[in-house]
């Protein structure tokens, strides 16, 4: 759920830079910027980078579309399979998608769209299809609580390497990151427990090594390194300029990061990682997939919003708060 706050400023922001990021084509074209085709996809909310078919990125809609989930081949932008899951409730409000080590794609039913109302949220996994065709999977749910009571998320990752589920609450004065149980257990309440504070935030993704941890909000993002389940040094990192800035993941091979943002027709922009994906981490451990920062990348420029630019979107937000205080 996006505040008028945050979605205003998001479009005078866009409206003064005009920025785009380039990309070059690589090869057969997959993994590069795209647009999304398909009309039933209005609200992207969420992007997981396919481990067994080069090139798809599974999303969602946000809300009130049904228990659907889309995979589309960024070398067309078109929509090449539509999964439906069976055996789940009905879907409140589906912010997040990632995949996991061991293979499922997990589905976070996880925002609250009144701020902490649901004493509860579902996380949904089944298997990656194999084949690219439209199917109707059984689908595990799980209920999710957190220790230190309800909030409302947007943001779901499920750790590369140990399979543990994180989430990042959703808060204009800064959220938490929450860590869930080593299994997830249905039939049960699985409870997420704060472990990391971190600011607004829209999605995240673990580098494919799970070194590194993106969070993406409105008009920024910081990379940190992780180890041992918890945030390390944080740095910034460039992103796109969109209108709705909701998604984010890496590509399938660590060297670049794609994205999202929702809306009819939404632009998946890739921008690259530094060093290629072969950079330490930000930790200093070797072998990492460091998060893009303001140097020179080998090809994609970046749009961020610096300058009279940010200037100019404090004032919308200033003015935009005093309405709100006066309403």
């Amino acid at each position: 759920m996006r505040s008028l706050l945050t979605v205003s400023a998001a479009a005078a922001l866009l409206l003064l830079t005009g920025a785009v990021p380039a990309v070059a084509d690589d090869g057969d074209g997959a993994d590069r910027t795209f647009t999304i085709e398909d009309s039933r996809i209005t609200e992207s909310s969420g992007l997981a980078a396919s481990r067994i078919h080069p090139g798809v990125y599974w999303t969602h809609n946000d809300s009130e579309d049904g228990p659907y989930v889309y995979a589309v081949d960024s070398r067309t932008g078109r929509t090449v399979a539509t999964i439906t899951m069976e055996g789940v409730g009905e879907p409140r409000d589906v912010e997040a998608i990632s995949i996991g080590p061991d293979g499922n794609l997990y589905v976070g039913d996880i925002g609250d769209n009144l701020d902490g109302s649901w004493d509860h949220v579902w996380i949904y996994r089944f298997p990656e299809p194999e084949r690219l065709a439209n199917a109707t999977v059984r689908a595990t749910q799980f209920d999710v609580t957190y220790a230190d009571g309800a909030r409302n998320a947007e943001a779901m990752m499920v750790h590369p390497r140990t399979g543990r589920v994180y989430i990042a609450s959703k808060n204009e004065d800064g959220g938490g990151l929450y860590e869930g149980p080593e299994k997830l257990t249905a039939g049960g309440s699985n409870v997420f427990r704060r472990v990391g504070e971190v600011p607004w935030v829209t999605d995240g993704a673990f580098s494919p090594d799970g070194e590194n941890l993106v969070l993406r909000s409105y008009f920024s993002a910081r990379g940190y390194a992780f180890e041992d389940g918890r945030l390390g040094a944080d740095r910034a990192v460039s992103v796109p300029l969109q209108g709705q800035s909701e998604s984010v993941t890496y590509t399938a091979d660590g060297s670049a990061m794609m994205f999202g943002s929702e809306g009819e027709h939404s632009e998946v922009v890739r921008v690259e990682v530094e060093g290629g994906g072969k950079e330490s981490s930000p930790n200093g451990g070797g072998g990492g997939t460091s998060p893009g920062g303001d140097g020179e990348d080998g090809g994609a420029t970046k749009g961020t919003a610096t300058g009279g630019a940010v200037a100019v979107v404090v004032i919308v937000l200033a003015l935009l708060a005093a309405k709100r205080r006066r309403g």
